[in-house]
């Protein structure tokens, strides 16, 4: 048996960048950071042929192209298994619709296990890369890339998309006792509304290929804040970082109607008056968690849980995608 786990992660600048309608012609930056909580895919060999899947739902088939669910369809069929007899199950820390790159996480798990399983090697990189051809050019998912690649690398990531499509790769240069002051400080909370991130990236992705003024112009201010908050982060001015928090979130608002609803502004509202500098919502938008940094947590908890938040307690992985048993 194979057992193989990926981290979620949160986006800390530049988030929207990393789609190729943006990046393909005004190249894109963003940071991301790892977390301790994972998607975990195992992969054994049953006694009797077929491909057995046990995810949300349960399939037993016969054949590669019989199998329901598009992301291990696809990764099996590129691993080009003649008779398959295969067992794949995932579990996950959280569900998927939650704004923490859940599915990038998944690709990347089931194909590291799949080439464990085979007793190949795979770099960080050739695994990020894989990923994204499975989900973006097989599958034609309006989705970005940054998901694939930070569950990839973990840590502290800086990313940069290139034109040719190319993606570079760096630790942000941040001391250990700012990292650890960041990890303290940053808070997640559930804000109970889980949905399909594809709606709004595919509505960012249109009008972005259109090269409409208004998005382009977004993302290219967003952008910025990508960079300047990598400044920050590694000159340890954490306040000031907490204060573009705000500032994104603004931005990224104004990119679909999808984005918010009145429950999340309130909560959001609320935390800045409670305890935190600044915060947004984590992933695509539309739901998911809410993501805060705060100078008195305590009051920002006792808060969001009159809202009835649940927060999700989190460390920042440094590991990436890793085999745990074999």
């Amino acid at each position: 048996m194979i057992i193989s786990r990926s981290p979620l992660r949160i986006t800390l600048g530049g988030g929207g960048t990393d789609l190729a309608s943006y990046y393909k012609k005004n190249e894109g930056f963003l940071i991301a950071a790892a977390i301790n909580k994972y998607v975990y895919v195992t992969v054994m060999r049953p006694f009797k042929e077929g491909i057995y899947l046990k995810y949300s739902k349960i399939e037993k088939v016969k054949k590669i192209l019989d199998i329901s669910h598009p992301i291990i369809r696809e990764t099996l069929k590129f691993q080009k298994i003649k008779t398959p007899q295969i067992e794949i199950t995932t579990l996950t820390d959280i569900p998927a619709g939650t704004g923490l790159g859940s599915s990038g996480s998944f690709t990347t798990a089931l194909i590291k296990s799949l080439y464990a399983h085979n007793k190949r090697l795979i770099h960080p990189q050739e695994l990020a890369e894989l990923a994204c051809h499975i989900e973006i050019d097989r599958l034609k998912e309006p989705i970005g890339k940054q998901d694939q690649y930070i569950s990839s690398y973990g840590g502290v990531t800086c990313f940069a998309f290139n034109k040719n499509g190319k993606v570079t790769a760096k630790p942000l240069k941040i001391s250990h006792n700012k990292l650890t002051e960041l990890e303290d400080n940053l808070l997640l909370f559930f804000t109970g509304y889980s949905r399909n991130a594809g709606d709004i990236l595919e509505e960012q992705d249109n009008k972005t290929k259109k090269n409409e003024y208004k998005m382009i112009e977004n993302l290219n201010f967003v952008k910025k804040i990508g960079l300047k908050s990598k400044k920050y982060l590694e000159s340890g001015k954490l306040i000031q970082f907490a204060n573009l928090m705000n500032e994104h979130w603004e931005y990224k608002q104004s990119r679909s109607k999808k984005m918010s609803n009145k429950n999340i502004a309130k909560c959001y509202y609320d935390g800045l008056k409670n305890g935190a500098i600044g915060g947004k919502l984590v992933g695509a938008g539309g739901g998911g968690f809410l993501m805060f940094y705060a100078n008195d947590k305590e009051k920002l908890r006792k808060k969001m849980l009159q809202n009835r938040l649940e927060e999700i307690r989190f460390n920042f992985d440094f590991q990436g995608t890793q085999i745990v048993l074999s």
